[in-house]
Protein backbone atom coordinates (compact mmCIF):
# COMPACT_ATOMS: atom_id res chain seq x y z
CA UNK A 1 0.00 0.00 0.00
CA UNK A 2 1.35 3.42 -0.91
CA UNK A 3 -0.56 5.94 1.21
CA UNK A 4 -2.12 5.96 4.67
CA UNK A 5 -4.16 8.99 5.74
CA UNK A 6 -3.64 9.34 9.51
CA UNK A 7 -6.15 11.58 11.30
CA UNK A 8 -6.18 12.38 15.04
CA UNK A 9 -9.49 13.66 16.39
CA UNK A 10 -10.33 15.13 19.80
CA UNK A 11 -13.90 16.42 20.02
CA UNK A 12 -13.81 17.76 16.47
CA UNK A 13 -16.91 16.03 15.14
CA UNK A 14 -17.93 18.47 12.42
CA UNK A 15 -14.38 19.24 11.34
CA UNK A 16 -13.68 15.50 11.18
CA UNK A 17 -16.58 14.97 8.78
CA UNK A 18 -15.20 17.69 6.51
CA UNK A 19 -11.70 16.21 6.74
CA UNK A 20 -12.84 12.71 5.75
CA UNK A 21 -15.01 13.92 2.87
CA UNK A 22 -12.11 16.00 1.53
CA UNK A 23 -9.87 12.93 1.60
CA UNK A 24 -12.45 10.92 -0.32
CA UNK A 25 -13.07 13.69 -2.83
CA UNK A 26 -9.45 14.61 -3.55
CA UNK A 27 -7.51 11.36 -3.26
CA UNK A 28 -5.30 10.86 -6.35
CA UNK A 29 -6.48 8.18 -8.78
CA UNK A 30 -4.52 4.96 -8.92
CA UNK A 31 -2.89 5.28 -5.48
CA UNK A 32 -3.71 2.38 -3.15
CA UNK A 33 -4.65 3.85 0.23
CA UNK A 34 -6.29 3.50 3.61
CA UNK A 35 -7.80 5.98 6.07
CA UNK A 36 -6.93 5.66 9.75
CA UNK A 37 -8.81 7.72 12.33
CA UNK A 38 -7.63 7.77 15.92
CA UNK A 39 -10.33 9.16 18.19
CA UNK A 40 -8.74 10.61 21.30
CA UNK A 41 -11.48 9.75 23.81
CA UNK A 42 -13.96 12.23 22.35
CA UNK A 43 -17.29 12.76 24.09
CA UNK A 44 -19.02 14.72 21.32
CA UNK A 45 -20.33 11.83 19.22
CA UNK A 46 -17.31 11.67 16.93
CA UNK A 47 -17.09 7.87 17.03
CA UNK A 48 -20.75 7.50 16.09
CA UNK A 49 -20.26 9.95 13.26
CA UNK A 50 -17.35 7.96 11.83
CA UNK A 51 -19.40 4.74 12.04
CA UNK A 52 -22.31 6.41 10.23
CA UNK A 53 -20.05 7.82 7.51
CA UNK A 54 -18.43 4.41 7.04
CA UNK A 55 -21.87 2.87 6.44
CA UNK A 56 -23.32 5.61 4.24
CA UNK A 57 -20.26 6.67 2.24
CA UNK A 58 -18.60 3.53 0.95
CA UNK A 59 -15.70 5.42 -0.62
CA UNK A 60 -14.73 6.20 2.99
CA UNK A 61 -15.97 3.08 4.75
CA UNK A 62 -14.23 0.61 2.45
CA UNK A 63 -10.86 2.11 3.36
CA UNK A 64 -11.38 3.19 6.95
CA UNK A 65 -9.93 1.85 10.19
CA UNK A 66 -10.97 3.42 13.48
CA UNK A 67 -8.82 3.38 16.61
CA UNK A 68 -10.48 4.58 19.82
CA UNK A 69 -8.53 5.50 22.96
CA UNK A 70 -10.09 5.26 26.39
CA UNK A 71 -7.98 8.11 27.77
CA UNK A 72 -6.94 11.46 26.30
CA UNK A 73 -3.36 11.33 25.05
CA UNK A 74 -0.90 13.77 23.53
CA UNK A 75 -0.64 14.52 19.81
CA UNK A 76 2.85 13.05 19.45
CA UNK A 77 1.81 9.76 21.05
CA UNK A 78 -1.34 9.54 18.93
CA UNK A 79 0.53 10.31 15.70
CA UNK A 80 3.07 7.64 16.62
CA UNK A 81 0.31 5.08 17.19
CA UNK A 82 -1.11 5.88 13.76
CA UNK A 83 2.29 5.63 12.07
CA UNK A 84 2.96 2.29 13.74
CA UNK A 85 -0.47 0.98 12.70
CA UNK A 86 -0.28 2.26 9.12
CA UNK A 87 0.42 -0.05 6.20
CA UNK A 88 1.33 2.64 3.70
CA UNK A 89 4.84 3.50 2.54
CA UNK A 90 3.85 7.14 3.05
CA UNK A 91 1.62 8.46 5.83
CA UNK A 92 -0.21 11.78 5.61
CA UNK A 93 -0.61 13.15 9.13
CA UNK A 94 -3.71 15.30 9.44
CA UNK A 95 -5.50 17.08 12.24
CA UNK A 96 -9.25 16.63 12.35
CA UNK A 97 -9.55 20.30 11.39
CA UNK A 98 -7.41 19.92 8.26
CA UNK A 99 -9.08 19.86 4.87
CA UNK A 100 -6.96 18.72 1.93
CA UNK A 101 -7.64 20.55 -1.32
CA UNK A 102 -7.48 19.07 -4.84
CA UNK A 103 -3.97 17.89 -5.70
CA UNK A 104 -2.64 18.10 -2.13
CA UNK A 105 -1.83 14.42 -1.57
CA UNK A 106 -0.60 14.04 -5.14
CA UNK A 107 1.86 16.96 -4.81
CA UNK A 108 3.19 15.70 -1.45
CA UNK A 109 3.65 12.18 -2.81
CA UNK A 110 5.42 13.54 -5.86
CA UNK A 111 7.81 15.54 -3.70
CA UNK A 112 8.83 12.57 -1.53
CA UNK A 113 9.08 10.23 -4.51
CA UNK A 114 11.38 12.71 -6.26
CA UNK A 115 13.65 13.20 -3.23
CA UNK A 116 14.67 9.89 -1.59
CA UNK A 117 16.67 11.88 0.97
CA UNK A 118 13.54 13.54 2.34
CA UNK A 119 11.65 12.02 5.26
CA UNK A 120 8.72 14.45 5.44
CA UNK A 121 6.91 16.99 3.26
CA UNK A 122 4.59 19.71 4.49
CA UNK A 123 1.72 21.34 2.63
CA UNK A 124 1.00 25.04 2.34
CA UNK A 125 -1.66 25.69 4.98
CA UNK A 126 -4.47 28.15 4.35
CA UNK A 127 -6.80 29.97 6.71
CA UNK A 128 -10.51 29.24 6.14
CA UNK A 129 -10.72 32.40 4.00
CA UNK A 130 -7.95 31.06 1.74
CA UNK A 131 -5.13 33.25 3.08
CA UNK A 132 -1.77 31.41 3.10
CA UNK A 133 -0.42 30.89 6.60
CA UNK A 134 3.20 30.51 7.75
CA UNK A 135 3.75 26.76 8.00
CA UNK A 136 7.48 26.03 7.60
CA UNK A 137 10.41 27.51 9.50
CA UNK A 138 14.08 27.20 10.34
CA UNK A 139 14.73 24.90 13.29
CA UNK A 140 14.60 26.83 16.58
CA UNK A 141 17.72 28.10 18.29
CA UNK A 142 19.18 31.20 19.86
CA UNK A 143 19.59 32.76 16.41
CA UNK A 144 15.94 32.32 15.46
CA UNK A 145 14.83 33.67 18.85
CA UNK A 146 17.05 36.72 18.33
CA UNK A 147 15.56 37.27 14.87
CA UNK A 148 12.08 37.14 16.41
CA UNK A 149 13.07 39.62 19.13
CA UNK A 150 14.33 41.99 16.41
CA UNK A 151 11.15 41.46 14.34
CA UNK A 152 13.14 39.86 11.53
CA UNK A 153 11.40 36.48 11.80
CA UNK A 154 9.44 36.79 8.56
CA UNK A 155 12.66 37.28 6.62
CA UNK A 156 15.08 35.09 8.58
CA UNK A 157 12.97 32.35 10.20
CA UNK A 158 9.82 31.68 8.17
CA UNK A 159 10.59 29.44 5.20
CA UNK A 160 7.13 28.92 3.69
CA UNK A 161 5.94 31.01 0.75
CA UNK A 162 6.87 31.16 -2.91
CA UNK A 163 6.14 28.55 -5.54
CA UNK A 164 9.11 26.15 -5.40
CA UNK A 165 9.41 22.96 -3.40
CA UNK A 166 12.45 23.24 -1.15
CA UNK A 167 14.12 21.86 1.95
CA UNK A 168 13.24 23.58 5.24
CA UNK A 169 13.97 23.12 8.92
CA UNK A 170 10.53 21.93 9.94
CA UNK A 171 6.94 22.00 8.73
CA UNK A 172 3.67 22.00 10.60
CA UNK A 173 2.07 18.58 11.10
CA UNK A 174 -1.50 19.68 10.32
CA UNK A 175 -0.82 18.27 6.82
CA UNK A 176 2.56 16.50 6.83
CA UNK A 177 3.42 13.54 4.61
CA UNK A 178 5.90 11.21 6.30
CA UNK A 179 8.06 8.48 4.83
CA UNK A 180 7.12 5.71 7.26
CA UNK A 181 10.51 3.94 7.12
CA UNK A 182 12.25 7.19 8.12
CA UNK A 183 9.86 7.72 11.03
CA UNK A 184 10.38 4.14 12.19
CA UNK A 185 14.16 4.56 12.03
CA UNK A 186 14.12 7.45 14.51
CA UNK A 187 11.57 5.85 16.84
CA UNK A 188 8.45 7.80 15.77
CA UNK A 189 7.49 11.04 17.57
CA UNK A 190 8.60 11.81 21.11
CA UNK A 191 5.59 11.47 23.48
CA UNK A 192 7.20 13.93 25.92
CA UNK A 193 5.84 16.63 23.61
CA UNK A 194 2.14 16.54 24.49
CA UNK A 195 1.19 19.08 21.83
CA UNK A 196 3.25 21.86 20.18
CA UNK A 197 6.91 21.42 19.14
CA UNK A 198 6.26 17.70 18.60
CA UNK A 199 6.69 18.04 14.84
CA UNK A 200 9.64 20.41 15.34
CA UNK A 201 11.44 17.76 17.38
CA UNK A 202 10.42 15.11 14.84
CA UNK A 203 11.89 17.05 11.91
CA UNK A 204 15.03 17.80 13.91
CA UNK A 205 15.53 14.11 14.62
CA UNK A 206 14.82 13.23 10.98
CA UNK A 207 17.56 15.68 9.98
CA UNK A 208 19.92 14.06 12.48
CA UNK A 209 19.30 10.72 10.76
CA UNK A 210 19.98 12.23 7.33
CA UNK A 211 16.39 12.89 6.21
CA UNK A 212 15.35 16.35 5.03
CA UNK A 213 11.97 18.02 5.46
CA UNK A 214 10.35 19.60 2.40
CA UNK A 215 7.94 22.48 2.00
CA UNK A 216 5.61 21.82 -0.97
CA UNK A 217 3.62 24.95 -1.94
CA UNK A 218 1.71 23.10 -4.67
CA UNK A 219 0.11 20.99 -1.92
CA UNK A 220 -2.57 23.06 -0.22
CA UNK A 221 -4.79 22.33 2.76
CA UNK A 222 -7.15 24.46 4.82
CA UNK A 223 -6.36 24.45 8.52
CA UNK A 224 -9.37 25.50 10.55
CA UNK A 225 -7.26 25.96 13.74
CA UNK A 226 -9.83 24.42 16.09
CA UNK A 227 -7.47 24.49 19.08
CA UNK A 228 -6.14 28.00 18.48
CA UNK A 229 -9.66 29.39 18.14
CA UNK A 230 -10.75 27.93 21.49
CA UNK A 231 -10.12 30.91 23.78
CA UNK A 232 -11.71 29.01 26.69
CA UNK A 233 -8.45 27.04 26.94
CA UNK A 234 -6.27 30.05 26.08
CA UNK A 235 -4.02 30.18 29.14
CA UNK A 236 -3.53 26.41 29.05
CA UNK A 237 -2.51 26.58 25.39
CA UNK A 238 -0.02 29.34 26.10
CA UNK A 239 1.53 27.30 28.93
CA UNK A 240 1.74 24.20 26.74
CA UNK A 241 3.20 26.12 23.79
CA UNK A 242 6.06 27.67 25.75
CA UNK A 243 6.67 24.62 27.92
CA UNK A 244 7.22 22.42 24.88
CA UNK A 245 9.34 25.01 23.09
CA UNK A 246 11.54 25.09 26.21
CA UNK A 247 11.62 21.27 26.25
CA UNK A 248 12.83 21.30 22.64
CA UNK A 249 15.61 23.78 23.43
CA UNK A 250 16.79 21.90 26.50
CA UNK A 251 16.71 18.58 24.63
CA UNK A 252 18.64 19.73 21.56
CA UNK A 253 20.67 22.76 22.70
CA UNK A 254 21.11 22.52 26.47
CA UNK A 255 20.06 24.63 29.47
CA UNK A 256 22.08 27.77 28.69
CA UNK A 257 20.67 28.13 25.18
CA UNK A 258 17.19 27.34 26.52
CA UNK A 259 17.49 30.16 29.08
CA UNK A 260 18.63 32.58 26.39
CA UNK A 261 15.68 31.68 24.19
CA UNK A 262 13.25 32.11 27.08
CA UNK A 263 14.57 35.63 27.70
CA UNK A 264 14.57 36.63 24.03
CA UNK A 265 11.10 35.21 23.45
CA UNK A 266 9.64 36.95 26.50
CA UNK A 267 11.20 40.23 25.38
CA UNK A 268 9.71 39.87 21.88
CA UNK A 269 6.17 39.96 23.27
CA UNK A 270 6.59 43.23 25.18
CA UNK A 271 6.53 45.60 22.15
CA UNK A 272 3.52 43.68 20.89
CA UNK A 273 1.75 44.28 24.19
CA UNK A 274 2.48 48.00 23.95
CA UNK A 275 1.25 48.18 20.37
CA UNK A 276 -1.93 46.32 21.38
CA UNK A 277 -2.86 49.24 23.64
CA UNK A 278 -3.64 51.34 20.57
CA UNK A 279 -4.33 48.76 17.86
CA UNK A 280 -8.02 47.78 17.55
CA UNK A 281 -8.80 44.11 18.00
CA UNK A 282 -5.62 43.33 19.95
CA UNK A 283 -5.46 42.37 23.62
CA UNK A 284 -2.31 43.51 25.46
CA UNK A 285 -3.05 41.01 28.21
CA UNK A 286 -2.72 38.17 25.73
CA UNK A 287 0.80 39.25 24.75
CA UNK A 288 1.77 39.79 28.38
CA UNK A 289 0.57 36.28 29.19
CA UNK A 290 2.83 34.97 26.43
CA UNK A 291 5.73 37.02 27.80
CA UNK A 292 5.28 35.65 31.33
CA UNK A 293 4.97 32.04 30.20
CA UNK A 294 7.85 32.34 27.74
CA UNK A 295 10.07 33.48 30.62
CA UNK A 296 8.72 30.90 33.09
CA UNK A 297 6.99 28.07 31.17
CA UNK A 298 5.12 26.57 34.08
CA UNK A 299 1.53 26.13 35.20
CA UNK A 300 -1.52 24.20 34.08
CA UNK A 301 -1.37 23.29 30.40
CA UNK A 302 -3.25 21.07 28.00
CA UNK A 303 -1.49 18.00 29.40
CA UNK A 304 -2.98 18.74 32.84
CA UNK A 305 -6.41 19.37 31.29
CA UNK A 306 -6.27 15.92 29.67
CA UNK A 307 -5.22 14.36 32.97
CA UNK A 308 -8.14 16.04 34.73
CA UNK A 309 -10.53 14.79 32.05
CA UNK A 310 -9.15 11.27 32.35
CA UNK A 311 -9.48 11.35 36.13
CA UNK A 312 -13.06 12.57 35.89
CA UNK A 313 -13.95 9.86 33.41
CA UNK A 314 -12.40 7.27 35.70
CA UNK A 315 -14.60 8.45 38.56
CA UNK A 316 -17.65 8.41 36.31
CA UNK A 317 -16.92 4.84 35.16
CA UNK A 318 -16.29 3.57 38.69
Amino acid sequence: MELSYCVVNTNGREHLATCLRAIAAHHPDGVEHEILVLDNASDDGSVDLVAQMAQRERVIGDRLRLIVTERRQGKALNDSLLLESARGEFCLLLNEDSEVLPGCAEALLGALRADPGAGAAGAQLLAPDGTPQPCAWRLPGVGTALAQALFLHRRLVTESGGTQTRRVGWAQSAALLVRRAAAERIGWLDPEFFVYSDETDFCKRLAGAGFATLYVPAARAVHHEQLANDRSSGSRRVVEFHRNRDLYMRKHHGPVAAAAVRALTAFSYLPRALAALVLPGHDPGWYLLHARKAWRPEGEGIREAAAEWNAGRGRADA
